[in-house]
């Protein structure tokens, strides 16, 4: 790339390359000074800094919910998953495993070969902004369709036998109530999904009526949440871990709890030291009442916006659906202020949800002095120019608004090790989800936060990236679901 004056060139991950023609930065345009930019990031540093003793309280103030959430129904949800203990690691068979996400439906035939290892084929399909928003019985026929789709195409490759019926594993991470490992009753829709007709019924009924219509060979078995699935899938492969985090689109984490310590399932006479994976739906923390989180107005924005207002509020803080719209609020309003882009036409910043969190990653890791990356996803996506101290004032923003998710991140997983007291002897948290993959520097923030949190200590809590729980992981539910049904053990549940 030339970083001399004269035309030049960046290519973004979307594939485009962006030819633009570099002017001085003495132009016609009035422009924000570097001093006066400064003056600005002081205030945003101000708002969105977390430090150590606030971040304590805020920890003590999630235990204190997550406690809540296990003996009774509280702010945060703490589902039990009838996933009872850990995989042994020698689980074998085939199995299918469909995940429905937020952006495509996966259907996975797997094979698991016991010793921690597998075996994995598998297909994706996208999922349209209509058809989450349309009739549940279509997004569910949808979904059988294209499992049909798929179990044909491994018929015909001779990958699956023509008469065999397959233990299903379905991924249904959303808010869902459960009594039994294969049931479960949608609470309410998260990550944009609002198809009517569907949030209090049964989604595995659902998806049952879809394949027995199309005449699908499968017999789900067991709905598992993504993160349960991550959690067992990264056990399997790593037996040190007790933890499992997603940090993406929707935030959420899923650890193994004693039996005797979830007071809301003590009728149904489980052996009081069995283990049960919990299913947090952590997202919602501190939803409605708003006490422990340090909002800002640009947070309050996107709530009081959003399809669930008051709910969700830990997610909304930290999640990749997110991100990218604070970034978006705060140049709003200093395009309001007359601080930046005096002059252009700013119709396209304008647009809510326009700016992508991927645009705060790149931003983040833009490795050229004159922030050429910048440069593009500025002039490319809304047709704007800056100057090179708008830039170092954008990352700079950018990256406060990733940091506090990082270490409002860590809050969470801190919350989890200190109610189970794994601080001293340490563990691995399994953790998945495009910000911790994606987003430059989130799993070093997080470690970060950590030790910020617990001092040296902090240390012994490691993140790994974890396995994949909504294939894997659901395929092993499925696999430890049908053994201990098969040996009469909590049968009915």
């Amino acid at each position: 790339m030339a970083s001399r004056r004269g035309s030049s060139s960046v290519t973004l991950p979307t594939g485009h390359t962006l030819a633009y023609t570099r002017t001085s930065e003495v132009d016609d345009l009035p422009h924000a000074t570097k001093k006066k930019m400064a003056d600005h990031l002081r205030r945003f540093e101000t708002m969105f800094t977390m430090t150590p003793q606030r971040m304590r309280m805020i920890v003590e103030a999630f235990k204190d919910s997550l406690e809540l959430g296990l003996s009774k129904s509280g702010q945060v949800p703490m589902i039990p998953t009838y996933v009872f203990g850990w995989p042994s690691g020698e689980e074998t068979g085939e199995f299918l495993a469909v995940d429905l996400g937020g952006t495509n439906l996966r259907v996975c035939l797997v094979k698991l070969n016991g010793g921690g290892k597998f075996e994995i084929t598998q297909a994706k399909y996208r999922l349209t902004e209509e058809q989450k928003q349309e009739d549940g019985e279509k997004l569910f026929d949808f979904c059988g369709k294209c499992l049909k789709a798929f179990t044909d195409s491994i018929v015909e490759s001779g990958e699956l036998s023509k008469d065999r019926i397959l233990p299903l594993g379905f991924t249904f991470s959303y808010p869902c109530s459960q009594e039994k490992i294969d049931h479960g009753t949608l609470i309410r829709w998260t990550k944009g999904f609002g198809a009517p007709n569907t949030e209090g019924r049964d989604v595995v009924e659902m998806f049952r009526n879809s394949l027995s219509q199309h005449d699908v060979p499968a017999e789900v078995v067991a709905l598992t949440c993504d993160t349960t699935g991550t959690l067992i899938a990264s056990h399997y492969v790593n037996p040190d871990t007790k933890i499992a985090c997603i940090f993406g689109t929707g935030c959420n984490a899923a650890y193994m709890e004693r039996v005797r310590d979830i007071p809301k399932i003590a009728h149904l006479g489980i052996d009081p030291e069995a283990e049960m994976a919990i299913n947090c739906e952590w997202g919602a923390f501190d939803s409605f009442e708003h006490e422990h989180l340090p909002r800002t107005k640009y947070d309050i924005t996107i709530d009081e916006t959003s399809n669930k207002p008051g709910e969700q509020a830990f997610e909304k803080l930290i999640s990749g659906r997110y991100l990218g719209e604070i970034l978006r609020l705060i140049i709003c309003e200093l395009i309001d202020e007359g601080v930046v882009f005096l002059g252009q036409n700013t119709y396209k910043i304008e647009i809510p949800y326009s700016f992508d969190t991927a645009f705060l990653s790149l931003m983040e890791s833009d490795p050229t002095d004159e922030l050429l990356m910048v440069i593009g996803i500025f002039s490319h996506f809304f047709a704007l120019e800056t100057t090179l101290a708008e830039r170092q004032f954008f990352r700079a923003l950018a990256r406060l608004v990733g940091r506090r998710a990082a270490r409002l991140s860590a809050c969470g997983i801190a919350a989890i090790v200190s109610k189970m007291g794994y601080l001293e002897e340490g563990c691995s948290v399994g953790a998945d989800g495009s910000l911790y993959n994606k987003y430059p520097g989130f799993a070093d923030r997080i470690h970060e936060g950590l030790q910020d949190i617990f001092g040296e200590k902090g240390r012994n809590i490691v993140t790994h990236h974890a396995e994949d729980g909504s294939g894997i992981g659901s395929a092993i539910v499925a696999a430890m679901t049908k053994l201990r049904k098969d040996q009469g053990l909590y049968s009915n549940l």
